[in-house]
């Protein structure tokens, strides 16, 4: 973790009627968060007080309209609030509009401010699929509404895991769909995407390690042709380039191999490929991270659990980590884009 700068990190509440408040409670009241970066909350100080009482803990409350007029004092949350709503009319664990309204409201005033350069990274508790679509969100979730609202040309989504780096070539798509998804093209520019993110927080040359599709990588074309028609090719073309690209790699050892820390990035061909591998190595301290936009912005890579919601019981390890982790890559990007201004500057 960079020392001599802590980034200004938004965390956002996520869907009211969810765990996201309890957790984001805990996660103010965490020494670690406030050693590691200057955190603000996107969110509502009735839910918030809401939640603390059920987790029988205390916070001050400093309600703020621009992170410049933050306190960042552990003890105190400081919180953007983005309108008057009807937080009593909440409900714990239940889909309502209000809800959706309310966590999409939150995630585009972290938008706002990033867009801005007001914050350097963002932090999200998860939001709920239905609600969001209660109120017209056409996106299926987070990554997508924030590379639309940024106008960004890609997201890429990667995992962070102890020492895996985990990239996907698809996520919220069918087995079926996904399979016929990789093909040289969208490999290669992941790949390229990849790299030049890596370098964005000061990986010299990084070592991308590609993951197979089929057993084996398919046998010689035994059990199926994508790895010699369609990742071989980008990977030999993304090489071509200067990119430090490996593979394909047998999906069913390279995670075992890679958390060692030996490769810089594993891209995975599909969803579960690397969320399994992921989460059965740590699955509170899985958390994604999300490159290619003005600022980094992580999550827990858990849901709104409806089913616990507003009992006390929900943990905040996964929101720390994620907070925890997103502030120390916008930190590794200040630094490296000092080290870039400063010699320019000579």
């Amino acid at each position: 973790m960079m020392k001599n700068y802590k980034p200004i990190t938004a965390i956002t509440m996520g869907d009211p009627a969810g765990i996201g408040p309890e957790i984001v409670v805990g996660t103010m009241l965490s020494e670690e968060i406030h050693n590691c970066c200057r955190p603000l909350v996107i969110g509502s100080i009735a839910i918030m007080e809401r939640a603390a009482k059920i987790l029988g803990r205390k916070l001050k409350y400093n309600k703020i309209e621009d992170p410049s007029e933050a306190k960042y004092e552990f003890g105190t949350a400081d919180i953007i609030e983005t309108g008057n709503y009807d937080t009593d009319s909440i409900k714990w664990g239940e889909v309502q509009a209000l809800a959706g309204r309310m966590a999409v409201d939150w995630i585009m005033k972290s938008i706002d401010l990033g867009m801005e350069g007001k914050i350097d990274a963002v932090s999200t508790a998860p939001i709920h699929k239905g609600a969001i679509k209660l109120i017209g969100v056409k996106e299926p979730g987070h990554t997508e509404i924030y590379q639309n609202a940024t106008h960004s040309p890609y997201a890429l989504t990667m995992f962070s895991c102890h020492k895996l780096r985990v990239f996907f070539v698809s996520r919220h798509m069918s087995l079926v769909d996904a399979c016929h998804y990789v093909t040289k093209d969208v490999i290669l520019e992941d790949v390229i995407n990849i790299d030049k993110e890596l370098r964005k927080i000061g990986i010299e040359n990084p070592l991308i390690a590609v993951a197979g599709l089929n057993p084996h990588n398919g046998d010689n074309g035994l059990f199926g042709r994508e790895e010699i028609d369609e990742i071989e090719p980008a990977i030999k073309e993304a090489q071509e380039k200067g990119v430090n690209a490996i593979g394909p790699c047998p999906a069913d050892s390279v995670f075992h191999i890679g958390k060692s820390g030996k490769f810089d990035a594993i891209l995975s061909l599909y969803h579960d490929q690397g969320h399994i591998a992921c989460k059965t190595l740590d699955f509170e301290k899985s958390v994604t991270l999300t490159f290619g936009l003005p600022f980094i912005r992580s999550s827990v890579d858990h849901g709104t659990a409806f089913d616990i919601a507003g009992k006390g019981t929900a943990a905040c390890v996964s929101m720390i980590e994620s907070t925890n982790v997103v502030a120390e890559y916008a930190a590794k990007q200040h630094d490296r884009k000092e080290n870039n201004r400063k010699s320019v500057n000579i």
